[in-house]
């Protein structure tokens, strides 16, 4: 009998949050997106309930004109 012990942390399966910084310096909390992309003028804000990020089932959670992003962080969920 052979035992199995993880060596890491689990798969994140869930999308965890962004923060947005505004160049006005809001903060916009972005939640239930896994990824972003660049589309146009825009950056926009991608989720699923799959695990895997951006494919063509995402679903459009949030965008923001790029000229007024000044700081993308993902937040720990």
């Amino acid at each position: 009998m052979a035992i199995w012990f993880p060596t890491g942390l689990g798969v994140h399966d869930v999308g965890m949050p962004f923060e947005v910084t505004l160049t006005d310096e809001s903060i916009e909390r972005v939640d239930g997106a896994d990824s972003y992309t660049l589309e146009g003028p825009l950056t926009t804000f991608f989720g699923n309930d799959r695990p895997r990020p951006l494919d063509s089932w995402s679903i459009k959670v949030a965008s923001y004109r790029t000229e007024r992003i000044s700081r993308i962080r993902r937040l720990a969920g």
